[in-house]
């Protein structure tokens, strides 16, 4: 490159004194191109552009983290995944990097796409056999929809041990059915229990004059099991910040991506288990495992009895003229309700059972509540797919997929998977996905762009045979 004072002779020589290329060149003793450019050409300062390095850039990792990065921005931020869970979810494909250096590609990725904001936690300290309880609402899949999941947390501060257990609602007899369940996997009752001012368990909220009255109901849930009950402060969450940060901790670390549940007590067994792996870590400010500690802390709890209290609740109920009663702000039909004068109701946390008056059982079903889906956005989720068909196999949705559909969509060549996914986006216009696994070869595998030039074709009667025929989930 010339110098600075040789380029602005070159251009004093082309625009005042009127010399050619050829003239300038034999002056300047310089190449007729070089010349050329700097005679005729705005020469314009231009930013230096820095390649990136490293194999989050040069390999597929970064392409990765990206397209679960975008892909997550759209949820709510209870429901995307950790800086964590993607270095592990990464490890599980294979890569060999560490933890920073996702993080450091991570931050940067934030710094160009979204502010990213923290924040503090109060730190609690109590004495030991002394737990806090809060629900907190997450997501899990079930037969390919979406269940609100209303877990509820158990924390001991001393130690920092958590336990959880899913369930359908927040009424009473969800409440202490969970309060049971929890008790059986600490293996014991803790001394004091701290509550907000849950309605199951709270009538009236603590004022200035008295303090907070609790439910009958509760009260003698809680003098069968011999625990004292600390009610917080109405607006006052910090009283209890401890299970507050584990509502969190539990949703942020094991329903970034909704777990796939078979039933409520499937899903209890999967929490409890990864709980219990978890306490191996180091507590936050003793230096000490969890484990450890919990261990020293057990001994506090109060015995179990021997039997576990019976968690139901009866009412008298007259059915309407249609024969149906209201449950759950929903009307259940009675099957020869209307016969009757009187029915009993007799609720449990997930089963309902309507007694006539001589003992005959006209209706034993499940709650209303435990029906409840949400239909997961699919016509949404496989547009994003079309202009980025190489996120499928690393999708957090990609697990959701019946077992046809996620073999007909993933193909190596991207261009049939893309024509496949169009396909796809056509048909979930006027059917949803249960009907297009269900009836896959009709609307499907007979699909024009379904075959078209494909070269990764899947015998679909060979993969049928390899699946169970009854009671399993495609």
């Amino acid at each position: 490159m010339l110098a600075m004072s040789d380029i602005n002779c070159i251009k004093k020589l082309r625009n005042e004194k009127g010399l050619s290329i050829s003239e300038i060149q034999r002056v300047m003793k310089i190449n007729w191109r070089t010349a050329k450019k700097y005679a005729d050409e705005d020469q314009l300062p231009q930013q230096k552009e820095y390649k990136r390095k490293g194999m989050m850039y040069e390999e597929k990792w970064g392409e990765i983290v990206s397209d679960w990065l975008f892909e997550d921005s759209k949820l709510k931020k209870k429901s995307r995944r950790t800086r964590k869970q993607i270095f592990e979810d990464l490890r599980e494909m294979g890569f060999k990097g560490s933890y920073r250096t996702v993080c450091y590609f991570i931050s940067d990725w934030l710094t160009t796409h979204q502010e990213e904001k923290d924040k503090g936690y109060e730190r609690l300290e109590h004495p030991p056999g002394e737990a806090q309880v809060d629900f907190g609402v997450m997501e899990a899949v079930q037969d390919g929809e979406i269940v609100d999941i209303h877990s509820l947390v158990m924390s001991f501060p001393n130690s920092n041990a958590g336990f959880a257990v899913p369930l359908p609602a927040e009424n009473q007899e969800c409440f202490l059915h969970g309060l049971n369940t929890l008790f059986k996997q600490v293996g014991g009752v803790p001394r004091k229990i701290r509550i907000d001012n849950l309605t199951p368990a709270v009538k009236k909220t603590r004022s200035k004059m008295e303090e907070a009255q609790l439910t009958d109901e509760f009260i003698q849930f809680q003098n069968y099991y011999g625990f004292d009950v600390q009610v917080c402060n109405p607006r006052s969450g910090h009283e209890k910040g401890n299970v507050e940060n584990k509502v969190g901790y539990v949703r942020y670390n094991f329903f970034t991506t909704a777990p796939i549940m078979n039933s409520y007590e499937d899903l209890t067994d999967q929490i409890f288990l990864k709980l219990e792996a978890d306490r191996n870590r180091i507590h936050y400010s003793k230096n000490v495992r969890i484990e450890d500690l919990w261990q020293e802390e057990k001994k506090y709890l109060l015995a179990l009895p021997e039997k576990t209290y019976p968690v139901f609740k009866e009412q008298l109920f007259k059915v309407n003229k249609y024969n149906e009663v209201k449950v759950d702000q929903m009307l259940v039909h009675v099957p020869r309700g209307g016969n009757y004068s009187q029915l009993q109701l007799i609720l449990t946390w997930d089963q309902l059972k309507v007694v006539s008056p001589n003992g005959e059982i006209l209706l034993d079903d499940y709650r209303p509540y435990m029906k409840k889906r949400k239909a997961l956005p699919w016509l949404s989720i496989i547009k994003t797919w079309i202009q980025k068909p190489r996120v499928v196999e690393y999708s957090r949705y990609n697990k959701y997929l019946p077992g046809r559909i996620k073999e007909f969509l993933l193909v190596d060549n991207l261009n049939i998977r893309r024509k496949r996914l169009e396909s796809l986006a056509s048909l979930l216009v006027s059917y949803d996905l249960k009907r297009i696994n269900e009836e896959f070869y009709e609307l499907i595998a007979q699909d024009k762009l379904a075959s078209e030039s494909n070269p990764y074709e899947v015998d679909w009667n060979k993969y049928d045979s390899l699946a169970p025929r009854e009671g399993a989930i495609r």
